[in-house]
């Protein structure tokens, strides 16, 4: 497929996002709409539409990618099964507390448990985590859409990635979470599509029927889930567990961008169905990701195909699209771009209208009543929405501009930095009513503890006698935070117990 066609492809895929964004977002555009969806949101639509959200172009990419690794293989599911427990947690402790408080920001929470400083502190926790990690999902998949596509129409990166945001603005700044709520139903129906249709293509190429594909992943040396060996290494079972658990907890249920969709809905009954149901399929979906990550490797052996090189370092993340655009047929490669972008923009327009909602609610108090009727305070929230597509923007280049795998690997980490104080917060506010803190030190504890950890990390082998640190840092760094504000705690009045 040429990169006129993709091009295509891309703008006909925007056109229908921006037409449904005008049509749902045709009758109220008010900040009720961007920031709640009028509390009217179907369950089994946001269920749905979360897989998009959940699911980014890296793990689109990258999780079919690491599974040629000997080391790795499908180490990444017990990860999920972490996670499936996570969703749970959220569901049945997090999600009732949110709805009782009626809260349009869950770090509202923060506030009236802990103080105002605390609040700020929280949400400014979020804004810098989301900013970078979405800013970094949406590179690595620009990135893939620059080598294959841009690059050849002599379009530089900073252009391709000015257009990306541009479009995704362009389908949010009015409608906001009400829009999104439709659209991402829509990228994940092209996601979930797009894994079926590649397995079936691939295996329609080696010439294998449903249950023979089977037995070539199950046979082949790509399979191994479950790893029990080792428990210095960071693959070790009950550290992708916990990992998986606690990730979840923090990156789900203390991020304002999944738990805004989750509160859009009715009620709490509504909710919960909602965060079962998502999870099921979550774990359905990454174990066919694991599996097109298997076939792509038989392909590849099969038809002598090596994994790209960038720099002279072989990039696992890119025989995804190496297979799909160069080596298979034109079908292949239109449902491959489908579900890439599916997969980024789902994450990142969602992204987006979070970090929006968060600044507007927490920083300019926008839901409270003496503010509502404020004049041009819709235009306040387009300024807003601009500026975190500008500073994501800047972001993006930044990154492409470091350009180095160890800073690639380190970023992957940013939410076990930035988001184990939230698990702090939220894990102190919870469990010890009797006490409060000194509001004004708490971003002091938030800023040394991920300090701490990031040093720990750093010389584990030599402190932990070589044990590896993976997913389980986000424990430390909550338990450290955790720690920290006990220190600086005070006894509670009833006003802040909950």
């Amino acid at each position: 497929m040429s990169p006129i066609g993709i091009l295509t492809l891309i703008a006909i895929y925007f056109g229908l996002l921006i037409f449904i964004s005008r049509v749902v977002s045709k009758k109220s555009s008010d900040n009720d709409t961007f920031f709640k969806a009028n509390k009217n949101s179907k369950w089994y639509l946001v269920a749905f539409g979360m897989i998009g959200t959940a699911i980014s172009g890296i793990t689109f990419i990258s999780v079919p990618g690491e599974v040629g690794n000997p080391d790795l293989q499908f180490k990444y599911f017990q990860f999920v099964i972490g996670c499936a427990i996570g969703f749970i947690i959220v569901a049945k402790v997090l999600l009732p507390l949110y709805y009782r408080m009626n809260l349009t920001s869950i770090y509202g929470y923060i506030e009236q448990r802990l103080g105002i400083v605390s609040y700020k502190t929280a949400a400014t926790i979020f804004l810098i985590g989301r900013t970078i990690g979405s800013a970094f999902r949406l590179y690595l998949v620009v990135f893939v859409l620059q080598k294959y596509v841009f690059d050849a129409l002599g379009i530089p990166f900073a252009i391709t990635v000015l257009i990306s945001l541009a479009l995704i603005f362009a389908y949010t700044y009015r409608g906001g979470l009400k829009t999104i709520i439709i659209t991402d139903t829509l990228q994940t129906f092209f996601l979930i599509s797009s894994v079926f249709l590649t397995i079936f293509f691939i295996c329609r190429s080696l010439n294998l029927n449903v249950i023979e594909a089977f037995e070539a992943v199950k046979n082949s040396n790509y399979s191994k889930v479950f790893f029990f060996e080792d428990y210095l290494k960071g693959t070790y079972f009950w550290k992708q567990i916990l990992g998986g658990i606690f990730v979840t907890i923090a990156t789900v249920g203390l991020d304002q961008d999944l738990m805004q969709k989750n509160l859009s809905c009715k009620n709490i009954g509504e909710a919960q169905k909602n965060m079962f149901t998502f999870t099921g399929v979550f774990v359905l979906i990454n174990i066919f990701f694991l599996s097109v990550g298997a076939l792509l490797y038989i392909y590849a052996d099969k038809n002598g195909i090596q994994v790209p090189m960038v720099n002279d370092v072989a990039r696992t993340d890119l025989l995804f699209p190496e297979i799909a655009i160069n080596h298979l047929s034109i079908i292949p490669t239109i449902v491959f771009l489908l579900g890439l972008t599916a997969a980024t923009f789902a994450t990142t327009d969602s992204a987006l209208t979070a970090l929006t909602t968060s600044f507007c609610v927490d920083f300019l108090g926008m839901d409270k009543s003496e503010n509502q009727n404020k004049p041009n305070i819709v235009r306040t929230r387009h300024f807003v929405h601009v500026g975190f597509s500008i500073l994501m923007f800047l972001v993006i280049i930044v990154f492409n501009a470091i350009n180095d795998d160890s800073v690639v690997k380190m970023v992957f980490k940013i939410a076990s930095y930035t988001y184990g104080p939230l698990l702090g917060l939220y894990a102190f506010g919870l469990f010890v009513k009797s006490k409060t803190v000194h509001d004004k030190l708490v971003p002091f504890i938030c800023l040394i503890s991920p300090a701490i950890c990031f040093l720990i990390s750093q010389n584990s082998k030599l402190l932990l006698g070589d044990y590896v640190i993976d997913n389980e840092l986000i424990i430390l760094n909550g338990m450290i935070t955790f720690l920290g504000l006990w220190a600086i705690s005070k006894p509670a009045t009833s006003e802040t117990r909950f």
